[in-house]
């Protein structure tokens, strides 16, 4: 099994910043593409930015020039610096990795995307 553990989040005043973490832990022969993903209330959950192993990296529109995404492999952790955050970056922030984990049996390697449970992000006055 693998986990994935979100940190930084909390309550910040419009045009101030934050850093979010993720740390991956469990079964991990390596970990492809990791990303961020946001959901608002009453909203759908919305990508944020994504990150690939070799750190190419999108994001959207609404964030574009805001925030940036990063990743150390070595420490298994993706990053997100937000700044000049508005209330509408408002939203649970989750992250997530596609992971490569071996079977204990067959020694075989297989891919999975995981999820963590999230952490909140309150941008207010």
């Amino acid at each position: 099994q693998v986990q994935l553990v979100e940190s930084g989040g909390g309550l910040v005043q419009p045009g101030g910043s934050l850093r979010l973490s993720c740390t991956a832990s469990g079964n991990i022969f390596s970990i492809a593409d990791m990303a961020w993903f946001r959901q608002a209330p009453g909203k759908q959950r919305d990508l944020v930015a994504t990150i690939t192993s070799g750190g190419i990296t999108v994001y959207a529109d609404s964030v574009k020039g805001r925030f940036t995404i990063s990743r150390d492999n070595g420490k298994r952790m993706v990053y997100l610096q937000m700044n000049s955050l508005k209330p509408e970056d408002t939203a649970v922030y989750s992250c997530n990795a596609d992971v490569w984990s071996e079977n204990g049996y067959t020694r075989a390697l297989a891919v999975r995307t995981y999820w963590g449970r999230g952490t909140q992000v309150t941008v207010s006055s």
